[in-house]
């Protein structure tokens, strides 16, 4: 077993730092008040190549696995989670799964600017009826000379800002779960356009909305993979996405920690500062001892899905693997963010410090990309084979 990074990823791990300390700290509480979109950082995401990080360098990507995607989703999130979530769901998410299940052509057309960062891309799976129950989708898209697609999805990361989104929509509603297709629509297609902008307790700055189809004309050719599985194909696009989840919450936690030792340094009582009171103590033990657990999880999941593509299996599952990481990172983070609004006591609940933002925006963890509970349902159906 080998637990250290390579050179190259302890350098990536301080060039990210570095950026994110340079050009998104300044910002962070200017973004989360106003609830703004952050499109000033996007181009500056895309020459950093985080907008195109598991993609070969041929179709315009920056080559990388997903330990390095970790490090960055990680390392971006210690400073503004929302910034992780934007390039998280960009890149796990829409530009995988058109990379995953497309044609060459389609991979030119729309995996290439997406890696490039020339467009932002989103992903729609939810609806207001089918959350955790994804099988229950109720956006139909019927063939008429291509496709005409009806319906609506929810809380679309990226909605508003996007230049492709790729849904899941009914094609057959007699076939269940392999009734229903995913489909690539750009930007500007009449019919299609976001919806309700989510006003949200955390992760502001992301945006985060419906997506509304109505009479929207596709083209037969952005049918993306085979007609019918498209939420089966959801299914392997979610291991990887769980591991930007996972990754997320695992450097928010690492931020909430870092603001508290900082702070329980500095803040004195009773003639010295509270770090050196047992009671400080043992919870910066507890959050640094999970901290390190989560991270384990997460780094293992992301080497799990480096080897299956080194392999060449890519049909090679991680999805126990990714499940536990995204479980327990994402409680991790909640139970992190928590201690330290205590260890900051009346301050951690003012807008001053930056505790009280961790314990607003880590709460999306136990929730976004299935729920905590519906991890445990998929671990449990891994342990149990079925």
């Amino acid at each position: 077993m080998e637990f250290s990074l390579t050179d190259e990823q302890q350098q990536l791990r301080r060039t990210v730092r570095e950026f994110a300390e340079g050009e998104i700290a300044p910002h962070v509480m200017e973004w989360d008040e106003a609830s703004t979109f952050p499109s000033e950082i996007i181009p500056k995401l895309a020459d950093m190549g985080f907008l195109g990080v598991i993609f070969p360098e041929q179709y315009g990507g920056a080559g990388m696995g997903y330990l390095e995607y970790a490090i960055i989703i990680e390392e971006l999130s210690r400073v503004d989670g929302s910034i992780g979530i934007i390039v998280a769901a960009h890149n796990s998410l829409c530009t995988n799964h058109i990379y995953k299940f497309s044609t060459e052509a389609q991979k030119q057309k729309y995996v290439v600017p997406l890696a490039q960062g020339k467009k932002l891309g989103c992903w729609s799976l939810t609806e207001p009826e089918a959350g955790s129950d994804a099988g229950g989708t109720r956006t139909v898209a019927a063939k008429k000379n291509g496709w005409v697609i009806n319906g609506a999805k929810t809380f679309t990361t990226n909605g508003h800002h996007a230049d492709v989104c790729v849904a899941m929509a009914v094609t057959d509603t007699s076939k269940k779960h392999h009734g229903i297709s995913a489909f690539i629509i750009e930007k500007g297609t009449p019919g299609f356009g976001p919806g309700k902008k989510e006003n949200k307790l955390g992760l502001r700055a992301s945006d985060t909305s419906e997506v509304v189809f109505t009479d929207c004309r596709v083209p037969a050719e952005n049918l993306l993979g085979a007609e019918g599985e498209g939420f089966v194909n959801s299914l392997q696009i979610l291991d990887g996405g769980r591991i930007s989840i996972a990754s997320l919450g695992l450097g928010m936690a690492q931020g909430a920690y870092e603001c508290s030792v900082r702070y329980a340094k500095q803040r004195r009582q009773f003639g010295k500062p509270i770090a050196e009171f047992q009671a400080i103590q043992f919870k910066l033990a507890d959050m640094a001892t999970q901290i390190e657990a989560a991270r384990l999880l997460t780094y293992r999941a992301a080497w799990l899905a480096d080897r299956a593509i080194a392999s060449g299996d890519h049909d090679a599952r991680i999805t126990r693997e990714s499940s536990m990481a995204k479980l327990y990172a994402g409680e991790v983070a909640v139970r992190v963010a928590g201690e330290a609004v205590q260890i900051h006591g009346g301050y951690g609940f003012t807008k001053d410090y930056p505790a009280e933002k961790f314990y607003r925006d880590v709460k999306l963890c136990t929730i976004g990309e299935g729920t905590s509970e519906i991890q445990r349902l998929v671990i449990a159906r891994q342990l149990l084979g079925k």
